[in-house]
């Protein structure tokens, strides 16, 4: 596996490589200390496994930046590891793109469940992120929310497909607990992608969500 770590700070990379040692004891890792140098690295040549990086670091152009990153490494996910809890960030990074978002103040064990999560193919999202977003949104935009989610017209293994992917479980694990073939599950992932209208499964999480508020 090789893994690209975008930082600013010398310290944290090194420490986070530790923590990814851990866990990937045959990855090899790429550092880059500016956003200048994460697209450096991106565009080099090699894919990557998956990408773990800052916000707001030197250079940084602003969340179209992570776009320049997914058209350098199509396909790779893009994990914010940031300082910043701010609900703004959080929503900014995962409606550009992002496939998950791990505020840096979180607890080794937190630090180490929320990479595991993300290397089986889930997407994490600080706890409460959501709900707190939601709770500051309109009454009305709720309602107009819920009213939606009545149309959507999932089935009922659809819609226990969707609440898997709220908790961030992989499309193997979704498998293996409902007891069908990855294949079935990629299968009702893409139908839940229609109906719902969104592209990706950070999407549809924000959207199951919504439906379940």
């Amino acid at each position: 596996m090789k893994i690209l770590i975008g930082d600013d700070h010398l310290l944290f990379r090194e420490g986070l490589r530790r923590l990814l040692e851990q866990l990937q004891g045959d990855a090899s890792f790429v550092e880059a200390g500016t956003f200048d140098e994460v697209l450096d690295q991106c565009r080099a040549g090699s894919t990557f496994d998956i990408i773990l990086m800052d916000l707001h670091m030197p250079n940084w152009p602003g969340f179209d930046g992570l776009r320049e990153i997914q058209a350098l490494q199509p396909g790779v996910p893009v994990v914010v590891i940031s300082a910043s809890e701010a609900l703004g960030d959080i929503r900014g990074a995962l409606d550009h793109g992002a496939t998950g978002y791990i505020p840096k103040s979180s607890s080794v064990k937190v630090m180490m469940g929320a990479l595991n999560l993300v290397f089986s193919g889930g997407i994490y999202l600080p706890p409460g992120a959501l709900t707190a977003s939601m709770d500051a949104a309109p009454r009305r935009r709720t309602m107009e929310v819920a009213d939606r989610s009545a149309g959507y017209g999932l089935t009922q293994r659809q819609r226990e497909v969707l609440e898997c992917l709220r908790l961030g479980k992989s499309n193997k694990q979704i498998a293996y607990e409902l007891g069908l073939s990855e294949g079935t599950v990629k299968i009702h992932v893409t139908a839940i992608f229609k109906s719902l209208g969104v592209k990706n499964r950070t999407q549809a999480v924000i959207a199951a969500a919504a439906m379940s508020a």
